[in-house]
């Protein structure tokens, strides 16, 4: 065999294997990429669910007599703010997913404020509809907790492909860049005053 034939044939199969090694490369992190994108969509649905059922919760409590006005406009306020703050599944910067939990989280710390307020309302406190609607509230942030979970484990498998070799090499070629997650707010590092 001649000596360039070989050559030709060495730099074929060099190009198949880089082919074939790009198409798994790409295969890899579109599926990663698709995962973390629905997992997004699970997060925006429960914190949906969860705007969706602030205007019952308030309209419940406004009929109690007397009820801290403020109180119902910190909420109503809040809501507006994390409602209106929309993240791109194809852009989930750190930057961006930090805003939107700060608003989320706003949203959270005025809903705790309404619910602690009502314990000073005994007839609230025995309102089947308060009851009910605080139960839902309860359970749509345990499904928030999980579907964030669900999120951050997803953006970490995405992450490791793009990141790790060769994947490194094709990932920004291929315009796949690490995404931002979920990350504990500030006040979680401190630990709650409990008083007896």
């Amino acid at each position: 065999m001649k000596k360039g034939s070989l050559i030709l044939i060495v730099i074929l199969a060099l190009l198949t294997i880089g082919g074939c090694m790009t198409c798994n490369v790409q295969r890899t992190l579109v599926r990663t990429d698709e995962a973390v994108k629905s997992k997004w969509g699970e997060v925006q649905n429960q914190y949906q669910r969860r705007a969706d059922l602030v205007p019952n919760l308030v309209n419940t409590v406004k009929g109690a007599a007397n009820f801290e006005q403020s109180t119902l406009e910190a909420v109503v306020s809040a809501r507006a703010r994390a409602t209106s703050i929309q993240v791109n599944p194809d852009d989930l910067s750190p930057e961006k997913l930090q805003e939107f939990q700060q608003a989320q989280g706003q949203l959270s710390q005025a809903l705790g404020r309404l619910l602690m307020v009502t314990e000073n309302y005994p007839e609230l406190k025995a309102n089947q509809n308060f009851l009910a609607l605080q139960d839902q509230l309860e359970g749509t942030e345990n499904r928030i907790a999980v579907a964030r979970k669900n999120f951050n484990e997803a953006v970490q498998e995405y992450n490791v492909n793009v990141r790790t070799f060769p994947n490194s090499i094709f990932a920004g070629m291929m315009g796949f860049h690490p995404k931002g997650m979920f990350e504990a707010e500030e006040s979680a590092q401190k630990a709650p005053t409990v008083q007896f």
